[in-house]
């Protein structure tokens, strides 16, 4: 007999995925799936009175001080019915085991998070891979980081109030959430599918910047550190430092389980972070899911448009 707490699924989108369609068969009787639009005028909204049982259409409005995706966390953490909750994302695979796996990973270690493994769509992306690699993936892992597209704990693992107050005052749902939540990373990725356009990977590459930056201030100036060491070390010695730097990212593909071609991109990765590092603390706005943000401090968020 299943004895796990009833669960509510947050999963924002603006219009109905293959994603939201893979989670709602999941559920359980006592189960409720949230999908979470910005407005009546989303797409996902036309289907409001043709959804699966227990799916719940929430409107959470539009962002003011924060970003439309911590407006909508926010919003859904306060209509969910249950205690134990759970965020995820509508860009990736869910398959038929995902749910059960996550509450059977709660059950053994407490708060869990699953890791993305970006997968690129366009030239740049694909060439950012390898660096992804290090810190979306082996970042995440390392340091004990919550990751957005699926994630599970409960109301008692954290300060709700504090973390929601905080949360309608700034950009990364799951920086913040981190910061709140003890979190075991799980060595299980999801392929998460970006970019493709160049300048949609460059927003993207801002805001993941901008996101440690804020969130770890210290591991930036740490990251730009290492970055220019590395670099150096590709340059001075570059067929030496061709084969290292392949050898591992290889080796952290081969960790998470993942076979891409693109660990063969580390040394030309390394060479080409730099310099986006520095072109992405410099920008003063970003573009996120069609909106730009102007980003000061971790709490002054504005959005421009």
């Amino acid at each position: 007999m299943d004895e796990t707490p009833p669960t509510s699924v947050l999963l924002p989108t603006t219009r109905w995925t293959s994603a939201c369609a893979d989670v709602a068969d999941q559920l359980r009787p006592a189960d409720e799936l949230l999908v979470i639009c910005d407005a009546d005028t989303d797409a996902v909204a036309d289907r409001s009175d043709d959804l699966p049982e227990n799916v719940r259409l929430v409107v959470a409005g539009e962002p003011t001080n924060c970003s439309g995706k911590a407006n909508a966390i926010a919003t859904g953490m306060e209509s969910a019915r249950h205690d134990r909750l759970v965020w995820t994302d509508d860009d990736f695979h869910h398959p038929p085991d995902w749910l059960a796996g996550l509450h059977a990973d709660y059950e053994r270690h407490g708060p869990v998070s699953e890791l993305p493994f970006f997968v690129g769509r366009d030239p740049l992306s694909l060439l950012l891979e390898p660096v992804y690699a290090l810190g979306g993936t082996l970042g995440a892992y390392a340091n004990d980081k919550a990751w957005g597209g699926a994630v599970m704990f409960e109301r008692d693992d954290l300060d709700v109030d504090a973390f929601l107050a905080e949360l309608r005052r700034t950009v990364s749902d799951d920086g913040l959430l981190s910061e709140y939540l003890d979190t075991t990373p799980l060595r299980r990725v999801r392929r998460v599918e970006i970019g493709g356009t160049i300048r949609e990977t460059l927003e993207r590459h801002v805001r993941f910047t901008q996101i440690v930056h804020r969130h770890e201030p210290r591991d930036t100036a740490l990251m730009g550190t290492v970055t220019a060491a590395v670099a150096a070390f590709c340059l001075l010695l570059p067929t030496y430092a061709f084969g290292v730097t392949t050898l591992l990212l290889a080796g952290i593909y081969a960790m998470f389980g993942v076979r891409r071609w693109t660990a063969l991109l580390a040394y030309p990765a390394i060479l080409v972070q730099l310099p986006l590092m520095a072109y992405a603390l410099a920008r003063r706005t970003f573009v996120w899911g069609g909106r730009r943000y102007r980003w000061r401090s971790k709490f002054d968020v504005t959005v421009v448009e």
